[in-house]
């Protein structure tokens, strides 16, 4: 099957260092794509790419995006020893309410939101259902 785009009316501010696709492992593609709907949805993105193997988000086809998808060798999906994600955020509330939604939607607690280090670097970190640790952070 082949991927298909989904566009729609969609922004978020400009992210400081993107990336055009940073991607997550999943074994239970239903299951973390379920998860990410509701967890990105709470920031605008949505669904703009998806094949039976791979789901990404986004705010806009030409923004960069985030995706899960199944080991291409066939072999179980695990998790990146010291790999993870980052998604900038605007303000320091909009990254507590996206941690608090990964937690609430089943995503482990990796570090809560707050202040880290003396240069306006605001954070907090979860794992998604499959063990993937992401980080929401803001500037400022």
């Amino acid at each position: 099957m082949r991927a298909r785009l989904r566009t729609g009316p969609f922004s978020l501010p400009e992210e400081p260092h993107p990336a055009r696709l940073s991607r997550q492992v999943t074994g239970r593609l239903f299951y973390a794509a379920a998860f990410f709907d509701a967890l990105f949805g709470t920031i605008g993105a949505k669904r703009q790419l998806e094949s039976e193997r791979f789901v990404s988000w986004g705010v806009a086809p030409d923004k960069p995006s985030i995706g899960v998808i199944k080991p291409y060798d066939g072999q179980p999906a695990t998790v990146g020893n010291g790999s993870m994600t980052s998604l900038y955020l605007p303000t320091p509330e909009a990254v507590a309410a996206f941690h608090k939604k990964a937690l609430e939607l089943g995503g482990k607690d990796e570090g809560a939101p707050g202040p880290r280090g003396n240069d306006g670097f605001y954070a907090a970190y979860f794992r998604d259902l499959d063990g993937n640790k992401l980080a929401a952070f803001t500037m400022g």
